[in-house]
């Protein structure tokens, strides 16, 4: 009898989980999150990552985190006068991420910006960071430091 009950109780917990997921939704995923290299010297340094919004609604990649950078912010690069790139906070405060859509943090485009870091960025390090969505959460992911001598130089380091 107890196990008639505890296979009932697993029964209604799966029904109720399955009837809150919502047509369909599923999750944030977050993939290939990396970062540069980038010795004591540099201030700051970047992070890349591709989002992918499987959540069935809209969603907004708010702020971001890290133990290894005195501030974070979300960041793009852009073309300024005279065809020089130029880097900034992002204009709308947040990174949009449309249902069913993915979104890449690249080189030369959007990241994640650690400003004032207090540690090396060395190949192989693994740096924690925090990701917080408007409708998601929170969301812990690693950065892997990689060798950047095989990617393209950007001068403002992003």
């Amino acid at each position: 009898m107890k196990r008639v009950k505890i296979l009932l109780a697993w029964l209604v917990l799966v029904m109720l989980l399955a009837a809150c997921g919502g047509g369909g939704s599923g999750e944030m995923e977050v993939a290939d999150v990396w970062g540069r290299t980038s010795p004591m010297a540099a201030a700051n340094g970047a992070f890349y990552m591709q989002v992918t919004n499987n959540t069935g609604q809209d969603d907004k990649l708010l702020s971001a985190s890290a133990a290894a950078c005195g501030t974070v912010e979300l960041h793009e690069m852009y073309m300024k006068e005279g065809d020089v790139m130029g880097m900034r906070p992002v204009t709308a405060g947040y990174i949009p991420l449309p249902k069913g859509e993915t979104v890449e943090l690249k080189v030369g485009g959007l990241h994640v910006m650690c400003i004032n870091k207090v540690q090396e960025f060395n190949i192989g390090d693994q740096i924690p960071i925090t990701l917080t969505f408007e409708k998601a959460g929170k969301m812990d992911v690693t950065a892997v430091i990689r060798d950047t001598t095989e990617m393209p130089s950007m001068s403002q380091g992003g």
